[in-house]
C-alpha cells in the first residue's frame, strides 16, 4: 500500500480494526477513525489493509493540528509562556513508592503528579536557560558548548517521557546519527 497515497475521506479495512475512514495524512502515516476501535494511527508502510475507496489526497492543505503545533512550538521559543503538560491518563491518581535497600528506613511514598509537576517545572526551566543562552552576548563557542550540555541533559531525562500524556512535550535529547 506504500505506492498510494490515500487522502482524506478514503475508506479502507484493516485486519484487526475493520472499517474505517482516513482522517489525517501524516508524512509516514494515516489517522483513520474506525468504527468499533475510534481513532487509530497507522503507517502508511503498513501492508495488510485493504482499500474499500480510494480519494486523491490534496496537495495543498494544511491541517489544524499541524498548524497549532507550529504556533505552539513558536510561543515557546519567543516567550516564557508555558502551556499546561498533561499527565498520562494511566498515571492520573497513581503513587511512587521509593523503597530504600536499608529495611530499617521506611519507604517513601508520593503521588505521581507531585513528582509529574517537580519533572515539568524542570524542563520548563531549562528552556528558559536555553533561550537566555541564545540571547547571551557570551562568545559563540561557548553558547554552543552550553547547548550541548542542555541537550544531554535533556536526554539524560527522556527516561520520564513516558508520563507525559502527548508526544510534543517530550524531553528529546541529542539524535543519534
Amino acid at each position: 500500500m506504500e505506492e498510494l497515497t490515500l487522502g482524506i475521506g478514503s475508506r479502507v479495512e484493516h485486519p484487526e480494526f475493520g472499517k474505517g475512514v482516513v482522517i489525517q495524512v501524516y508524512a509516514d502515516s494515516y489517522e483513520i477513525t474506525f468504527i468499533d476501535y475510534g481513532r487509530k494511527q497507522i503507517m502508511k508502510s503498513f501492508a495488510g489493509m485493504e482499500v474499500l475507496d480510494y480519494v486523491a489526497p490534496d496537495t495543498d492543505l494544511i491541517s489544524y493540528e499541524q498548524v497549532e503545533r507550529s504556533f505552539i512550538r513558536i510561543i515557546r521559543k519567543l516567550t516564557d509562556i508555558q502551556e499546561t503538560v498533561r499527565i498520562g491518563r494511566k498515571w492520573e491518581g497513581g503513587r511512587i513508592i521509593l523503597e530504600p535497600g536499608d529495611r530499617n528506613i521506611q519507604n517513601k511514598d508520593m503521588p505521581i503528579d507531585a513528582l509529574f509537576h517537580k519533572i515539568v517545572m524542570i524542563r520548563d526551566r531549562l528552556r528558559v536557560m536555553e533561550q537566555k543562552i541564545n540571547a547571551s552576548t557570551i562568545p559563540e563557542i561557548d553558547k554552543i558548548e552550553l547547548q550541548q550540555y542542555v541537550t544531554r541533559i535533556y536526554g539524560t531525562l527522556t527516561s520520564f517521557n513516558l508520563l507525559f500524556a502527548e508526544k510534543d512535550d517530550y524531553f528529546v535529547g541529542e539524535k543519534s546519527k
